[in-house]
């Protein structure tokens, strides 16, 4: 069982997260999240993004962080931190879900709880523990 501080961030990847078959089950996850209380945040080391992509992606998220845009990239600590004051949060607040396991384990460095996402399903269930409906 996790012991530490009540968390409130939730931090994802883009593509190999959000671009997997049944990633739909994910953004609604974010969606349900975010009526509880939960702040997200995309975290992508693209570039940037169309304002239309960036339309898309409101709904489900309090911020929208592309390395291109904010100098700093994954696994440097610098982003990660960046991501959760966005948020108005600690890193210890935060977790993170990406693909990339060296990016999780910057992002538990920087002081995030980290998720490595090998499937929607457990992904999903990860989660779920994480941020227990009340």
């Amino acid at each position: 069982m996790y012991g530490g501080p009540v968390l409130k961030g939730l931090v994802i990847d883009y593509v190999g997260v959000l671009t997997d078959a049944g990633a739909d089950e994910l953004y609604a996850f974010l969606l349900a999240a975010r009526e509880r209380g939960i702040k997200t945040a995309l975290l992508s080391n693209a570039p940037g993004a169309s304002d239309e992509a960036k339309r898309s992606l409101d709904p489900f998220f309090d911020a929208l962080v592309f390395s291109g845009e904010v100098g700093v990239a994954k696994p440097e600590r610098e982003v990660y931190l960046l991501t959760a004051g966005l948020l108005d949060l600690p890193a210890d607040r935060c977790v993170f879900v990406d693909d990339a396991a060296h990016n999780v384990r910057a992002a538990v460095a920087a002081g995030m709880a980290g998720v490595h996402h090998t499937s929607v399903e457990e992904t999903l269930t990860e989660l779920s523990a994480l941020f227990p409906k009340p």
